[in-house]
């Protein structure tokens, strides 16, 4: 059986590696490993040309991590700790999310794919938890996943996926959906209330989470996408 073909959005940065030191198209490999474990094809998309251009040629979809979504596609002023907003890449994946939800696409969310998702169906975003929550938990240091108990809706499709009431989980984000997009259902919290999942309803597979599964062993997320694009 061919494997899926599973897109998976990726930074443009500054990075060193052997001997070079250029701007780069990167993606931590943990991305790409998990999709090989779960039986699809990772195909990293840079956000470059007309990716949305891709989406028929795609089986699922996975918006990746990253820096922080332009405020301005939300209407709102920019907070002083919003940072490392890279328009193009929001260009790119904002043209990419849409059209993988109007082709039915399976979908995957994680960490500020969840917010472009939430912006891109007409939400609004917190842009810096600390000043609602009281609290630097969900991203405790620079470079260093924080580790956080989140509650998965009873009933939700990611309550079915997880199979546990409390799942402790690796976050690293200062930011988070505010109110919904047109939709989107809030399917996981933390205890402080932060939203830290939604699922799109009248989609065959849209879920997206506020942390970081690509940094834990088990690939439930990551499974389920894939077995979603054969059913």
């Amino acid at each position: 059986m061919s494997r899926p073909v599973i897109g998976i959005t990726c930074y443009v940065e500054p990075a060193k590696f052997t001997v070079w030191e250029m701007t780069t198209a990167l993606l931590p490999y943990d991305y790409v490993d998990h999709v090989v474990r779960a039986g699809g094809q990772p195909v990293i998309l840079p956000p470059a040309g007309d990716p949305a251009a891709l989406a028929g040629r795609l089986d699922g979809l996975i918006l990746a991590g990253g820096g922080d979504v332009d405020p301005a596609r939300y209407g709102a002023a920019p907070h002083e700790r919003t940072g490392h907003v890279r328009g193009f890449r929001d260009d790119a994946e904002f043209g990419l999310v849409r059209a993988a939800l109007e082709r039915g696409i399976p979908f995957l969310g994680v960490c500020r794919g969840l917010q472009v998702l939430n912006v891109a169906l007409g939400g609004t975003l917190r842009q810096h938890l600390p000043d609602v929550v009281g609290h630097s938990g969900h991203a405790p240091a620079p470079g260093g996943f924080g580790r956080m108990p989140v509650r998965p809706v009873p009933g939700s499709r990611l309550a079915k996926i997880l199979g546990v009431e409390t799942a402790d989980v690796a976050h690293y984000h200062h930011q988070a959906a505010d109110r919904l997009g047109a939709g989107l259902t809030a399917t996981a919290h933390a205890d402080d209330g932060t939203v830290e999942a939604v699922e799109l309803e009248d989609h065959p597979f849209a879920v997206a989470v506020q942390w970081h599964p690509e940094a834990d062993d088990e690939s439930l997320l990551f499974e389920e996408l894939v077995r979603q694009t054969r059913s």
